[in-house]
C-alpha cells in the first residue's frame, strides 16, 4: 500500500503557529493525522508570584484576539476565590462586551480565515453581475450590499488586483482547485461580502470599545465588577451601542446567515456523509449569567454538560474537578492528568525527526506540540460553537432549539427535502461551520435585550458596578476558577492564592481542548480526529485539510521557541518570570 505525507506548516489565516502531519492513502484519504502547536506561550508562569488583582491584565495576553475573554475569565477566577458576586450592572455590562466578541469574532473567522477556504475568488471574475444579483435573492428575501451596481464596481476592483498581480491577501491560495463547487455568481457574492465585512467588524469593534474602554486589550473589568460607571449612566453611549448593534445585526441576517446557507447548500454532500465529524464527543461550561442568583448557581444562556459519541439523548452534567491535562504528548515534564490547580508548565522541547528527504517530521511516537492534551473525565472532547449548539439541543434549550431548527428548515428547503434536514448534517465541517453562524444571530439578538434590561435598570435608579471586599481577609488561603465559553470553545482559568499572591496559575483555552496531540492512552484530539477519513483531492493543494481545521478556527498563541521547517533551530531566548517591585 502505497502513503503518502502531507506537511503543513503554518495553517494560515490563523493566529499563531500550527503544523499539521497527514498520512494518505494510494486514494488520497487521509488515514492518520497529528496536529502540532509549534510555540511555547508559558503566561501561566509568568503570573506567579503576582498579586491577583493584576492577574487579568496579564492574563489577557495570552491571547491577542479575544483579549477580553482571558482578562474576564481571569477575573472570575479571583472574585470566585474570593466568593465575590459582581452587582447586576457588572454582569450585564460583562455579558454585552463578551457578546460583542462574539459577533465580532465569528464574522471575522467566516469572512477574512474560513470563507476561502469554500470560495474560489479567481472564479469570481466570471461572473455576471446581474446574474449575481438575482442569484443573491434566492438566499435572502433582502440581501446585504449587492445590488448590480455594487457588485460590478467590486468586480472591476478583482480584475485589476488579478492584472496588477496584486492580490495582495488574495494571493498564494488554491484557486482552481476542483473540491471548490460554488458557481462564479456565488463566489462573487461571497467575495463582496468578504469586502464589506472588513468595515463591519469595525463596528462591533466600537461596541466592545463603548464599555471596555478600548479595544483589543479592554481595561474596565477588575476584580468585583467592572469600572465604566459614566458610560452606563449616559443614555447616549447606551444608544450608540445599541444603534452599532442593529448595524451589525442587520449585516449578520442579511449576508452572514444567508453566505452560510448557500455554502451548506452547495457543499451539502459533505454534511450528509459527515465529512469532518470528528470526535462527535462535546462539551461546554455554559456562559453568559442572566441572573444574579449566585456565581455557578445562575441560569445562562449556553447551558453546561457533556454529550458523548454524537448521543443528544444523554446530557451528562459537568464537574470541574473531573477535567485533567496530560502531558505524554507533549514538550512539558511532569506527571499526567493533572487537574488544573495542581497542574505544571515545565518545558520539555525534544525537537523533530530529521529524514533523508531534508525535511524535519513531528516525532509521533515521543512528545510532538507545545499543548496539552485535556482530558474530562477521561473522554477526549470537542468544544466550540458546534458544541455549545450540541449541549443546547441535548439540554432542550428552547431558545437554542428554535434557532437552529430554523436553520435545518431553510437548509432542507434549499435541498428539496419538504422537511429539515437532519440534525446530524452538523457533525461535519459544514455543521461546525454553520453552528458558529446560528451562534451568531442569536446573540446578536439576544444583546439587543440586554442593552434594553441595562437601560431600565439604571433608569430605575441602581447605579451599583462594584462589589466591596477586604483583600487582605479573603485573599490569605484561597483557590477559584473562572470557566465560561470564549468564541472558540470552552475557557477556564484556575488561580490558588496564598499569603495575597498566586501560588500557582492554569489556563486551560478552547485550541487545547481540540488542537491536542495524542494523550496517554493514543487517543486522538478534535483536530487530528476531524481529518481522518478525508478525500484529498489534490496532495499538493490539500485544501480540504485547511477547510476542517480552519472550521474549528483555532488560535495558537505564540512566544519563545522558534525552529524551521528543516527542524533547524533559529534561536533559544530564556525569559526572567521574577518581578522585582
Amino acid at each position: 500500500m502505497s502513503k503518502k505525507h502531507i506537511i503543513v506548516d503554518p495553517i494560515t489565516r490563523i493566529e499563531g503557529h500550527l503544523r499539521i502531519e497527514a498520512v494518505i492513502d494510494e486514494n488520497n484519504v487521509i488515514t492518520d493525522a497529528f496536529a502540532s502547536s509549534t510555540m511555547f506561550r508559558g503566561i501561566e508562569t509568568i503570573l506567579k508570584g503576582r498579586d491577583p488583582r493584576d492577574a487579568g491584565l496579564l492574563a489577557m495576553r495570552i491571547c491577542g484576539v479575544c483579549t477580553g475573554t482571558h482578562y474576564q475569565r481571569s477575573i472570575e477566577a479571583v472574585e470566585h476565590a474570593f466568593g465575590i458576586t459582581i452587582p447586576k450592572n457588572a454582569r450585564i455590562v460583562r455579558n454585552l462586551l463578551q457578546g460583542s466578541l462574539y459577533v465580532h469574532d465569528h464574522v471575522v473567522h467566516f469572512y477574512h480565515l474560513h470563507a476561502l477556504d469554500w470560495v474560489d475568488i479567481k472564479s469570481a471574475l466570471k461572473a455576471d453581475p446581474v446574474k449575481t444579483a438575482e442569484e443573491a435573492l434566492k438566499w435572502s428575501d433582502n440581501p446585504w450590499g449587492v445590488g448590480v451596481g455594487e457588485l460590478k464596481t467590486i468586480k472591476e476592483r478583482l480584475e485589476k488586483y488579478v492584472k496588477q498581480g496584486r492580490l495582495g491577501l488574495f494571493a498564494n491560495a488554491y484557486w482552481g482547485n476542483k473540491n471548490y463547487k460554488l458557481s462564479p455568481e456565488q463566489n462573487l457574492i461571497a467575495v463582496a461580502h468578504y469586502l464589506q465585512a472588513l468595515d463591519m467588524q469595525r463596528e462591533a469593534s466600537k461596541m466592545m470599545a463603548i464599555f471596555g474602554g478600548k479595544m483589543p486589550h479592554p481595561q474596565s473589568i477588575v476584580v468585583g465588577g467592572v469600572t465604566c460607571v459614566q458610560d452606563i449612566k449616559n443614555p447616549a453611549r447606551i444608544a450608540e451601542f445599541k444603534s452599532l448593534l442593529n448595524k451589525f445585526r442587520s449585516f449578520i441576517k442579511r449576508a452572514y446567515l444567508p453566505d452560510v446557507l448557500m455554502a451548506g447548500t452547495v457543499y451539502s454532500d459533505e454534511a450528509l456523509d459527515g465529512t469532518g465529524s470528528g470526535l462527535k464527543s462535546f462539551m461546554s461550561y455554559g456562559d453568559f449569567k442572566l441572573d444574579d442568583t449566585g456565581f455557578y448557581n445562575a441560569s445562562q444562556l449556553f447551558p453546561s454538560g457533556v454529550v458523548l459519541n454524537g448521543d443528544l439523548s444523554k446530557l451528562y452534567p459537568l464537574d470541574q474537578s473531573k477535567i485533567s491535562e496530560d502531558v505524554s504528548h507533549s514538550w512539558y515534564e511532569g506527571d499526567t492528568n493533572l487537574h488544573p490547580f495542581e497542574g505544571e508548565t515545565k518545558p520539555h522541547y525534544t525537537g523533530l525527526e530529521k529524514k533523508d528527504d531534508g525535511y524535519a517530521y513531528l516525532k509521533t511516537d515521543e512528545k510532538y506540540s507545545w499543548i496539552k492534551s485535556p482530558l474530562y473525565d477521561d473522554n477526549r472532547v470537542e468544544v466550540g460553537p458546534l458544541a455549545r449548539i450540541v449541549i443546547g439541543l441535548a439540554a432542550k434549550d428552547e431558545r437554542i432549539t428554535k434557532y437552529a431548527t430554523r436553520f435545518l428548515e431553510k437548509l432542507g428547503e434549499k435541498l428539496g427535502l419538504n422537511k429539515p434536514a437532519p440534525v446530524d448534517v452538523i457533525f461535519s465541517t459544514v455543521g461546525r461551520t454553520a453552528a458558529r453562524a446560528i451562534e451568531t444571530e442569536l446573540m446578536a439578538d439576544v444583546m439587543m435585550d440586554w442593552i434594553d434590561e441595562l437601560a431600565e435598570n439604571v433608569a430605575s435608579g441602581d447605579l451599583r458596578t462594584w462589589t466591596e471586599f477586604d483583600f487582605d481577609e479573603v485573599s490569605k488561603d484561597a483557590k477559584g476558577y473562572g470557566m465560561a465559553e470564549a468564541p472558540r470553545g470552552s475557557l477556564g482559568h484556575w488561580v490558588v492564592i496564598k499569603d495575597g499572591k498566586i501560588e500557582n496559575y492554569q489556563a486551560v483555552v478552547p485550541s487545547t481542548w481540540n488542537g491536542a496531540p495524542r494523550d496517554y492512552k493514543g487517543r486522538m484530539g478534535a483536530y487530528e480526529s476531524a481529518l481522518i477519513g478525508i478525500k484529498v483531492a489534490d496532495p499538493e493543494q490539500p485544501l480540504e485539510i485547511l477547510r476542517t481545521i480552519h472550521s474549528f478556527d483555532p488560535c495558537i498563541a505564540c512566544a519563545v521557541h522558534i525552529v524551521d521547517t528543516k527542524g533547524k533551530e533559529l534561536g533559544q531566548f530564556k525569559v526572567s518570570t521574577s518581578c522585582s517591585i
